[in-house]
């Protein structure tokens, strides 16, 4: 076993190198489960809605993001016809019954609360003659100096993010929904990702640390999460990084110093400010010799709000494969961040975060994505993107 380092506060008072995605690991339940049936995989989540499902649901067990390119000459008419297949066929899968076109219909019989969110990405606005409704947010997130971009886990003209409690269900929908448009699309990433913990627990990322445990309260969401006016009224905007974590020199910290990087106490998930996980970390708290109980150059420290209106919905899920060629490490984290603006919301915090975390010698975002999260379809007739394409 390598000899564990140890890190100080005073150390710490200085600053680190590479961030993990934006201000903090992750995210919480929002929207508590209904009573489900028996057996598990039986349960449902409503598809129709004023906003997509998979944004505030319970957070599911497994996901897989998948992002796909439009086939050069796709235009709006051909976009609209691919949203209303995926409308019908999502509105199926996730209520138990198999797509139209469905190979495998016996898959489809257990959605273990399946859900499917659609999203687009700058190419589509650009294919569909929409570039004049494009959101100013919605373009690839400026340059970090903490940044490792591999291209292959980067951009993409359509999102699916496929979530739900057995992993079957997952890749069904996925096949599925890839499958009945492919003579528009061409596959372009898939990152799949976990996460295992008890309904209303805060699960624990790779890093052993317990990720998601602030989160906005549901009477925030349309201050902070929902898009308001435009032809994108109800849905978000969202960005998805890949952050990389390097748990081979992570494991030679103990305990002390790795609460000291993350300024959480690794057992309860409590600030080092504070008793319980939901405390708000106190910053200006300091030790009987002066010295900040949260370092400032710790995680929590850098990924704090400067007011109100920089907080966004946080999901976040483990990956663990096998690292590529010249990677250092196949684990880290999928981290999404949901919110109405990119620009005053995600931004600023990436910049600190980018700018001096301590966490950064052993995370760097490797992968980075931004989409258009479509409005719900809240009555059976309608499809996804209808506002858009239609007005």
């Amino acid at each position: 076993m390598p000899e564990r380092r140890r890190f100080g506060r005073r150390r710490l008072l200085g600053g680190g190198a590479v961030a993990l995605g934006a201000a903090g690991l992750g995210t919480a339940a929002l929207t508590p489960g209904r009573a489900g049936p028996a057996d598990p995989g039986l349960a449902t989540e409503p598809f129709h809605g004023v906003h997509q499902a998979g944004i505030t649901t319970r957070p599911q067990a497994r996901i897989s993001y998948l992002a796909l390119d439009l086939r050069p000459g796709v235009g709006r008419a051909d976009l609209a016809g691919l949203l209303r297949i995926w409308t019908g066929d999502i509105a199926r899968l996730t209520e138990g019954r198999s797509a139209l076109a469905d190979t495998e219909p016996e898959l489809a019989l257990r959605p273990a609360r399946l859900t499917v969110t659609a999203g687009l990405g700058p190419g589509a606005f650009a294919a569909a003659g929409l570039a004049a409704v494009r959101p100013e947010w919605l373009a690839p997130l400026p340059a970090f100096p903490i940044d490792r971009l591999d291209p292959r886990w980067c951009g993409g003209d359509l999102l699916l993010q496929l979530a739900a409690d057995e992993e079957t269900a997952v890749a069904h929908a996925a096949r599925v929904l890839a499958r009945s448009v492919g003579s528009l699309v061409t596959p372009r990433w898939v990152q799949r990702g976990f996460r295992d913990t008890a309904p209303g627990r805060t699960p624990r990322n790779l890093m052993g640390q317990l990720d998601g445990s602030s989160t906005p309260e549901p009477a925030e969401l349309d201050r902070l999460v929902w898009l308001d006016s435009g032809p994108l009224a109800g849905g978000s905007a969202l960005v998805l990084r890949r952050i990389e974590t390097r748990l081979d020199t992570w494991d030679e910290l103990d305990p002390v110093s790795r609460e000291l990087v993350i300024g959480r106490r690794i057992a309860d998930g409590a600030p080092l400010s504070g008793r319980r996980e939901s405390d708000e970390p106190d910053l200006a708290a300091t030790d009987a010799l002066g010295i900040p109980l949260i370092p400032p150059s710790s995680h929590v420290a850098r990924a704090r709000h400067t007011h109100a209106g920089e907080r966004f919905l946080r999901r976040a899920y483990n990956y663990d494969d096998p690292p590529g060629p010249g990677a250092v490490s196949g684990s880290g984290l999928l981290f999404a961040a949901f919110q109405r603006d990119i620009g005053a919301q995600f931004l600023p915090v990436q910049r600190r975060l980018a700018e001096f975390d301590a966490l950064n010698r052993w995370t760097a975002p490797i992968g980075s994505a931004v989409f258009a999260v479509l409005p719900g379809v809240p009555e059976p007739g309608g499809y996804l993107g209808q506002p858009l394409l239609e007005g």
